[in-house]
Parts: C-alpha cells; sequence; structure tokens
C-alpha cells in the first residue's frame, strides 16, 4: 500500500465530492452519493469474494490498508458525505466533507514527512498543526477566517483524540461545529 498515493486520492475524491453537493440540487447530490454507496458496497463485496474487477481490484490492491474490508475508507467517506448531505445545508455539507479531504491528507503527508514529535500513536504535533492551517486556508473559499479556523481546530482535534474512523467523523464534526457557529 502506498500511503501518500492514498492520501491524494483521498483529497481527489473529497474535493470532488464536496462540489459535487455545492453544484448539484440538494436531492440529486442524495441520490448520486445513495446510488455510489450501494455500487461501491457491490464492488467491495466482489472483491472481497476473490473476484477481479478491472480498476477497483487495482486500487484495492494499491491504496487500502492490509487487513482492511476492501473499499472500507472510500465507502466510510461516502457514508458520512451522505449524512451530513441530508442533515445540513449544502455549505455546511460542502465544508464538512472538503474538511475530511484537505485536513486528513496534509496532516497525514506532512506527519510522515516532517513529523518527530509523537502525540498519539502515529500522529504527530507537526502533522496536527499543518492540517489545521493548511484547511483553515483551504475554508476560507467558503467560510470567514474565524469559522475556517474553529471548525479546522474542532476536526482536527477528533482526528487525533478519537480512535475510530475519521471518514465517518470529521464531516459530522465539522458540520456541527460551523452550525454551532451559526453558519
Amino acid at each position: 500500500m502506498n500511503e501518500q498515493a492514498r492520501k491524494l486520492v483521498h483529497l481527489v475524491f473529497g474535493v470532488a465530492i464536496a462540489a459535487v453537493i455545492l453544484i448539484l440540487p440538494r436531492e440529486e447530490a442524495i441520490m448520486l452519493f445513495s446510488g455510489s454507496l450501494l455500487v461501491g458496497l457491490v464492488l467491495a463485496d466482489l472483491v472481497k469474494a476473490g473476484h477481479r474487477v478491472p480498476l477497483v481490484t487495482l486500487l484495492v490492491m494499491h491504496l487500502e490498508r492490509e487487513g482492511e474490508f476492501p473499499g472500507k475508507g472510500a465507502i466510510c467517506f461516502v457514508v458520512s458525505s451522505l449524512f451530513c448531505t441530508v442533515f445540513f445545508p449544502s455549505l455546511v455539507a460542502a465544508t464538512g466533507v472538503l474538511t475530511l479531504a484537505v485536513l486528513d491528507s496534509a496532516s497525514a503527508l506532512v506527519g510522515m514527512h516532517y513529523g518527530r514529535k509523537r502525540l498519539n500513536g502515529k500522529k504527530t504535533l507537526e502533522g496536527f498543526l499543518a492540517g489545521v492551517i493548511i484547511n483553515s486556508l483551504v475554508l476560507l473559499l467558503l467560510i470567514d477566517p474565524v469559522r475556517a479556523f474553529l471548525v479546522s481546530l474542532v476536526a482536527g482535534t477528533v482526528e487525533l483524540a478519537i480512535p475510530l474512523d475519521d471518514n465517518l467523523l470529521i464531516p459530522p464534526a465539522a458540520c456541527l461545529c460551523l452550525s454551532l457557529l451559526g453558519a
């Protein structure tokens, strides 16, 4: 598994989902994510059963972590994106999804290359700070600076402190934070 390639795919995938939330009408985005989830689960089940599915098998072989259900990260990403799209306004949902894409990717890539001070297992202070700062800058495209920083800080803390799948947790946490801040 190539962690750098995995994080770059994660970033592109997340930016695309956030764009869909902003561009498509809400109902259409919900239908697209629901359909994608079903197709993704079927493809993952085929790969898990040993079938070779063009492109999907290749992606799973090179990007999936050892011992994980095939496509688990992508499936969790779509589930949390769908949840946010259903329960939050489009701008808030897109901000939550974009936060997962940018913060998680930036934190991991900086942490892998420059991380020295371990905070929680594999996480590093350098990765945490880079993720919060880079995500705050990207979120300025959608929201004001104070909200961008606070959402990034909350999301970074969730990623650092909670040992569950961040693909499931970061978007709802970011959306909830933004909603509580009055967005």
